[in-house]
């Protein structure tokens, strides 16, 4: 059985599956709830825990445990991922919020902390620094507002990278490229080797958010969007965010993309197989591709060594640094500012000594999950795809900047606007000028 204070060798996130695809894409839209843990009704004086469905494995045993050492109850209730969104929306307006529920951090607990709707964990992690400390530094930022600490990791960190068949690519003659120019050069020789350059799910829409969240940031750095997510004036215009909708709009003119990109569904692992079966030569995607289907769908292309991966190409010349990477940064969860003292008291503790003890890692990497955690580089070792996660865990923490998904970071009008005008740019329907100047008129109107 799990201790509650037992040793604090490792800071913990909760089970990466909460973030798979739904992080990035609209998620089932079925209203189903459904209870874990205690279940149903929630017992008076019990710290009420709410989460998107895909977390209950690792949650359920943690709360178990928790509810065995007498420091408190806890129930938890598990929701689909876009009914979960308004369900809570107005739980917290109404002061009928949970004690703890999971967000993304960003805009929507941006939102949140304007409010007063979430209570600040500041002075707890400063009373305890080994936890806060332990935590990687582009991860808690992702759970920081106004440089004050309202929400922590919960889950595995899930990078975007670019994924590569080896194999097409040494028939070719054509190394992993490390900057804008050496993709670009790539192109032309896979097309005359017969094979797609790049595969991309593109009628999901949200896989074209990876390529202009990187080119934004190695072009202008990380300010750039962070203006964008601050509302400031004209942010979406700024030179940073034009330039890299017009570099998109090189590579889909260059054919860099796989035919018929538009109707490719990125939710059946459709743009993998393309990679897998040696049609296409790469693909920008999330960390959670290899686990939920080069892993499973392509093991034995896996286990042969021809799937091979690595980071975002650099932009010469660009302000960002080339370690930064963009992605799904964790869930997070926060604690509701008007529930009861005694629920958050609970809540609280559990947060800094029940999600964050080693067992709860060790629950998490069993997952495949990658915890955003430093120091758990022998444990990384131990795990059943060691080169992987050593690469993602590595790039997690080693990097300058960790940007959360641009359509999790913003509203959801923003947000829906985006996924608008981004497939317009890469059909070639809009122009970089009119994209920027589109998106500033629905910022400014919110």
């Amino acid at each position: 059985m799990m201790k509650a204070k037992k040793s604090l060798g490792a800071v913990a996130a909760v089970s990466g599956l909460a973030l798979t695809l739904a992080a990035c894409s609209s998620g089932d839209d079925a209203d189903t709830d459904t209870s874990a843990g205690a279940g149903g009704e929630a017992t008076a004086g019990a710290a009420t825990v709410w989460v998107t469905a895909g977390t209950e494995s690792v949650l359920d045993a943690s709360i178990a445990a928790w509810n065995e050492t007498g420091n408190g109850t806890l129930e938890m209730q598990t929701f689909e991922n876009d009914p979960f969104k308004q369900k809570l929306r107005t739980a917290v307006s109404a002061g009928e919020g949970p004690t703890v529920f999971s967000g993304w951090g960003g805009g929507g607990l941006a939102e949140y902390v304007k409010e007063g709707a979430v209570e600040s964990l500041q002075s707890a992690l400063d009373a305890e620094p080994e936890l806060r400390d332990r935590i990687f530094p582009a991860v808690l930022a992702g759970g920081t507002v106004n440089d004050e600490i309202y929400a922590l990791p919960i889950n595995g960190v899930q990078p975007v990278v670019f994924y590569m068949n080896q194999a097409v690519l040494d028939e070719a003659g054509v190394a992993a490229p490390t900057t804008w120019d050496e993709l670009m050069a790539a192109v032309p020789v896979l097309k005359e080797a017969g094979v797609a350059p790049i595969s991309i799910g593109g009628a999901s829409k949200w896989p074209y958010l990876m390529w202009i969240a990187y080119l934004t940031d190695r072009i202008g750095g990380p300010e750039v969007f962070d203006a964008v997510v601050a509302g400031e004036p004209g942010a979406w215009e700024d030179p940073a965010i034009i330039e890299a909708a017009s570099m998109i709009q090189d590579l889909v003119e260059a054919g860099g993309f796989v035919d018929g990109y538009s109707a490719v569904d990125a939710n059946q692992g459709a743009a993998e197989a393309l990679v897998y079966t040696g049609k296409a030569a790469m693909q920008l995607q999330g960390a959670w591709a290899y686990s939920g289907t080069y892993s499973t769908a392509a093991a034995d292309f896996v286990e042969a060594g021809d799937l091979t991966w690595t980071t975002f190409p650099e932009v010469e010349g660009g302000a960002g640094d080339p370690t930064n990477v963009t992605g799904n940064l964790s869930s997070y969860f926060s604690i509701t500012a008007d529930s009861a003292e005694d629920e958050k008291a609970t809540a609280m503790d559990w947060l800094l000594h029940g999600v964050m003890d080693d067992q709860y890692v060790d629950d998490l990497t069993d997952t495949g999950a990658v915890p955003p955690i430093s120091g758990l580089e022998d444990k990384i070792a131990e795990t059943d795809a060691p080169e992987w996660n050593e690469f993602v865990y590595s790039i997690s923490e080693d990097a300058g900047n960790f940007q959360l998904s641009w359509d999790q970071a913003l509203d959801a009008t923003q947000a829906d606007a985006l996924l608008t005008n981004l497939e317009q740019v890469f059909l070639l329907q809009i122009t970089p000028e009119e994209f920027a100047a589109n998106l500033n008129e629905v910022a400014q109107q919110g």
